[in-house]
């Protein structure tokens, strides 16, 4: 008995017309292009941001930065609130990439120390840069304020630019609890967010404790560390 031959007109009849094909890579050209434009705003913002200590930017100075025209930019974006949500959205994807390699490479095997290494190294990354040194990595003082303004008027949206971090976090504090290192009872969902903004925001640490500036940033994180595991009570 031969064996059955392949249904080659079924076959032909799935497969995509030219029209369709035509389509397809026209999509894929438009969208290739338009994510290419976003990119140039994004990297104008940045740009903007890194230069001294500016501590704003108008929608203006990213479009004569980026090249482009300030039609394209509210093609792309709805206002400046939007471009800084992108900015804080790429800003979160790249901080937790960068504390996934670390604590793989310095938290060791326990949970209880990748936990400590992310706080640690979640909290240099948030310090600003001292004289003379440069920034470890994103998100910049300047970023961090405008945080506090994305959270404050767009409470969602700077919701879902923190899932990847606080994925990480709570898969971090899972991993502890379950080794006995965290408390079982704590309620992840309630301690999550405060402990994450109490770290990322500790670069106003200086203008409410006098001093606070003459911490280095390995012995701030320790002392924060230290309140996170172990509270206030004695």
């Amino acid at each position: 008995m031969s064996k059955e031959e392949p249904d080659t007109a079924a076959n032909g009849a799935d497969a995509p017309s030219w029209r369709e094909q035509a389509v397809a890579r026209s999509l894929d050209s438009a969208r290739t292009r338009a994510e290419n434009r976003v990119q140039r705003f994004l990297d104008a913002a940045l740009e903007l941001m890194a230069e001294g200590d500016r501590k704003d930017f108008t929608v203006q100075e990213v479009v004569e930065r980026s090249g482009q025209s300030l039609r394209s930019f509210y093609q792309y974006f709805g206002g400046k609130h939007e471009l800084l949500l992108g900015l804080f959205e790429e800003s979160v994807r790249t901080t937790t990439a960068q504390l996934a390699k670390r604590i793989d490479s310095k938290g060791g095997e326990e949970p209880v120390d990748r936990l400590h290494t992310f706080v640690v190294e979640y909290y240099k990354m948030c310090q600003p840069p001292r004289k003379g040194k440069g920034r470890e990595a994103l998100p910049s003082p300047i970023l961090v304020r405008f945080a506090l303004q994305l959270l404050t008027a767009h409470p969602a949206e700077s919701s879902r630019a923190f899932v990847p971090l606080v994925s990480l976090f709570d898969e971090l504090l899972l991993a502890a609890i379950d080794a006995g290192a965290i408390r079982s009872d704590l309620n992840r969902q309630a301690v999550t967010g405060p402990v994450l903004q109490v770290i990322m925001f500790n670069t106003f640490s200086s203008a409410i404790v006098d001093g606070a500036d003459d911490l280095s940033a390995q012995d701030g994180a320790e002392a924060l560390w230290d309140v996170v595991v172990n509270g206030l009570g004695a």
